[in-house]
């Protein structure tokens, strides 16, 4: 596949970036190396290879998919008092912060 600036382009008008026509040449090599990559893998045999379902190296086995998350469990929290203790600013039960939207 070959990639042409108009395609290079139209990326860019879709993504909202703006790309010189300085550097529209440069992008249009790297996007066609990575089309060149992408075309290599599609070479690979993959006849009898299982689907891959996680990446954690404690599965020994990459056909069953494991949890790599803890279990949930109920446990205690911090009181009221103790949440607003290291606050710079509170009004309990609230923190005080700064104002950051101004209408």
């Amino acid at each position: 596949m070959e990639i042409k600036a108009n395609t290079i382009a139209h990326l860019a008008n879709l993504s909202r970036l703006h790309i010189a026509e300085s550097q529209m040449e440069q992008y249009q090599q790297d996007l066609q190396k990575m089309v060149a990559f992408i075309e290599k893998l599609n070479e690979l045999d993959t006849e009898g290879v299982a689907p891959l379902r996680d990446m954690t190296a404690s599965s020994a086995s990459f056909t069953t998919a494991s949890s790599v998350l803890r279990e949930d469990s109920v446990k205690g929290s911090l009181a009221l008092d103790e949440a607003l203790q290291n606050a710079p600013v509170s009004h309990s039960p609230y923190f005080i912060v700064p104002k950051v939207i101004k209408k």
